[in-house]
């Protein structure tokens, strides 16, 4: 625990994640008071042709291993949106469902917000484009370049949003 003058500042690291089942983007951040800094980025990718049970499995894998190398305190997910393809809405949400096992198994409590919630909180407007997206997190996060593939930008700005979000604070994250 850290002190600065007086008063608590709690340090949190929050890991964010923009599921997928091609792409899953990750990010992670540190708030330590009003400061926000980036720790890291990525994304975990997946190859077509494979199995999609496979699929999941590195999926599953690799998230782990990025749980356990940064250690987050909260995790903040992404939840599912509207698809036009319902194919493509059911591969997401095993993925996602894979994501969520994943979490459990950490035991790390974590926070769910919506597409739209995550581009209001970074952009101020809800329909922001991906390309806004990563513009912003590169501004708030005094990045060199912009975070790339933009699943990783998305997975940023998901962990952002908790960071700035009073959810964690007034009520309490989801326990596993």
């Amino acid at each position: 625990m850290l002190v600065n003058i007086g008063r608590e500042v709690r340090l949190l690291k929050i890991l964010g994640i923009d599921p997928g089942y091609g792409i899953v983007g990750y990010g992670v951040v540190e708030k330590l008071g009003n400061r926000i800094i980036h720790i890291t980025h990525g994304a975990i990718i997946t190859e077509k042709g494979e199995r999609f049970e496979d699929r999941l499995d590195y999926i599953y894998s690799q998230l782990i291993g990025i749980i356990n190398t940064y250690s987050p305190q909260l995790i903040a997910v992404e939840s599912l949106y509207f698809y036009k393809n319902a194919k493509t809405a059911i591969y997401v949400g095993e993925a996602r469902g894979v994501i969520l096992l994943a979490i459990k198994h950490s035991k790390i409590p974590y926070v769910e917000f919506t597409p739209h919630q995550v581009k209001l909180t970074v952009t101020g407007y809800g329909r922001a484009e991906k390309s806004q997206i990563q513009k912003v997190m590169k501004m708030l996060l005094k990045l060199d370049e912009t975070p790339k593939p933009d699943d990783a930008a998305d997975a940023l700005a998901v962990a952002w949003c908790a960071a700035v979000s009073k959810l964690h604070s007034n009520q309490q994250a989801q326990h596993n």
